[in-house]
């Protein structure tokens, strides 16, 4: 997401499991945020530009994948991957 509105921010929105979007935002309101139009379901802004851990980055992209991926393919995922 590129300046959504003309905010001047560079982000990615993505979904995130039950609880965590207010985790992230209290513990760094300078990347994670609230977005727009789908903030109320609980997904999660990451501030691109601003200095964010790419590990970091890592964990809020596979969790948001696992929490909007089929079981079948979570399934899946997990006997071909030890670490997820």
């Amino acid at each position: 997401m590129f300046g959504h509105h003309n905010d001047g921010r560079i982000a990615l929105w993505c979904a995130a499991p039950p609880g965590m979007q207010s985790i992230l935002v209290e513990s760094d309101s300078n990347i994670y945020f609230q977005p727009a139009y789908v903030g109320h379901l609980g997904w999660i802004g990451v501030r691109l530009d601003r200095d964010a851990e790419w590990h970091d980055m890592v964990g809020v992209i596979q969790e948001a994948y696992l929490t909007r991926a089929p079981k079948k393919w979570i399934t899946l995922l997990k006997n071909n991957n030890k670490e997820i």
